[in-house]
């Protein structure tokens, strides 16, 4: 699924972002997460989201909250874009996001809205908006062969070849995301420079949590 209007720079994206925590997601540049949304507060982000720019901020807790206090975020978080909405029926928006950039949170700004909004920079991560950027530089072999062997241990069922025809910056970002790591290693991929970087964190992830498995240990810790 891909944006009708692509940005082309930076300057063209909002310095201020509404931002919807979750623990666990990862949305990577044009990567694209389903979201199934039924919280009042986050279906009024959705639906202001909707009147504007429809780009909201997705960032992982870096801590759970005390009661009544808001959840600290990690610092980096990526922008998507609704590109899919659907009304369930019964008081849900089932919607598809399409990453667009990564952007560094700078501040939380005080508003009225029931979610939360935040100050943001995109200016690092500018090479996001250029698809395909670093493919040649991706180890595709060492991704392949580390998903082979994740999967295998795992039982999971692989579409070779989807695999096989997939780009590299489709296939790292598609594992990146799929692959069911937990928190710090969905933000270390999400944290990876470029493409290249992701697609090693990828790989010492899969044989660092294939070793941790097996009980054998790892020399990649």
């Amino acid at each position: 699924m891909s944006i009708n209007n692509p940005y082309q720079s930076i300057t063209e994206l909002p310095s201020v972002l509404p931002i919807f925590p979750l623990e666990g997601a990862l949305l990577l540049p044009r990567g694209q997460l389903p979201l199934n949304i039924f919280e009042p507060k986050y279906m009024a982000m959705i639906d202001t989201a909707l009147s504007g720019d429809r780009l909201i901020g997705m960032v992982q807790p870096s801590q759970s909250a005390d009661e009544g206090k808001s959840s600290r975020l990690q610092s980096v978080g990526c922008a998507g874009r609704i590109t899919q909405i659907a009304e369930s029926g019964d008081g849900r928006y089932v919607l598809t996001l399409t990453g667009v950039a990564r952007f560094r949170i700078t501040n939380e700004l005080k508003s009225e809205t029931p979610f939360r909004q935040f100050k943001v920079l995109f200016n690092e991560f500018a090479h996001d908006l250029v698809a395909r950027t670093g493919e040649d530089e991706v180890d595709r072999a060492a991704v392949i062969q580390a998903l082979k062997n994740f999967s295998k241990a795992n039982r999971m069922k692989v579409d070779w070849e989807a695999i096989d025809e997939a780009p590299n910056e489709a296939l790292v970002n598609a594992l990146s995301m799929m692959c069911p790591f937990g928190p710090s290693e969905k933000q270390a991929l999400l944290e990876a420079i470029d493409l290249r970087m992701r697609a090693e964190v990828l790989v010492a992830i899969s044989e660092i949590s294939l070793a941790r498995d097996s009980g054998a240990p790892s020399l990649l810790q």
